[in-house]
């Protein structure tokens, strides 16, 4: 119930004054039946716009950081990101993966639409950055078809380290969906699944229209590596207009 009254009534008219949200090829996803959505992740928002612009729920896998605060403000922030269909998972070793998979492995099981965030954590600088092969385990294992999500502008009406919204215009592009079934049996094979999460990010690519980064965004953000610098004179595709 929480759900749809924070998407139609309590937050959804809220940020569509402020994101102007317009989407494409919502087509793409049928009314019934157990997907997984693939998006970039620029912000946030990422989670808060594309539930608002497809009508079925989605359900997220978030990060466990989100659930564990504590006080009052912690418990709220818990109650939150369960009432809007994110569910918690611990990304700290292989054990805490392969349970991350198994949470996801029972949503499909379901019947739902799974949202995922195959770069594992925000883009640091706006491109898009390497896959993990966690989706593509995913996709193997279950036979559910992928379909692409491009989120664009998300960034500049939440942009990173801010925690406040500016106005501005949110697309989501939904690309068709990636049929996988020519790898059957093959989950657990690291140069298929590295195969299927690059065709799925070349996808990405192609629909956000990001600079394609060959590196973890993870890390990126801890130190361990260093990005190639932006050219100065290139707006990401998102501040622009």
């Amino acid at each position: 119930m929480w759900y749809w009254l924070f998407k139609y009534v309590l937050l959804g008219p809220l940020l569509a004054l402020i994101g102007r949200p317009k989407i494409e090829g919502l087509e793409h996803i049928p009314n019934s039946g157990p997907m997984i959505l693939a998006s970039n992740h620029l912000a946030v928002m990422d989670s808060f716009y594309l539930p608002l612009m497809v009508r079925r729920r989605i359900t997220f896998l978030a990060k466990s950081e989100y659930f564990t605060g504590t006080g009052l403000k912690g418990r709220f922030l818990a109650w939150f990101y369960t009432a809007v269909g994110q569910v918690p998972i611990d990304r700290t070793d292989a054990d805490s993966a392969q349970a991350a998979l198994n949470t996801a492995q029972r949503i499909l099981g379901e019947g739902k639409l799974l949202g995922m965030y195959p770069e594992g954590t925000r883009s640091p600088d706006g491109r898009l950055y390497k896959g993990k092969t966690g989706l593509a385990r995913l996709a193997l294992e279950s036979g559910v078809p992928v379909v692409p999500v491009a989120m664009i502008g998300t960034d500049v009406v939440n942009p990173p380290g801010s925690k406040g919204l500016r106005f501005g215009r949110v697309q989501v592009r939904i690309g068709a969906p990636m049929d996988f079934s020519r790898f059957d049996g093959l989950a657990g094979n690291r140069f298929i699944e590295r195969a299927v999460i690059d065709e799925v990010m070349y996808e990405l690519m192609r629909l956000s229209g990001q600079e394609y980064v060959d590196l973890y965004a993870a890390d990126v953000k801890e130190g361990k590596v260093e990005a190639p610098v932006l050219p100065a004179a290139r707006l990401p595709e998102s501040a622009a207009g």
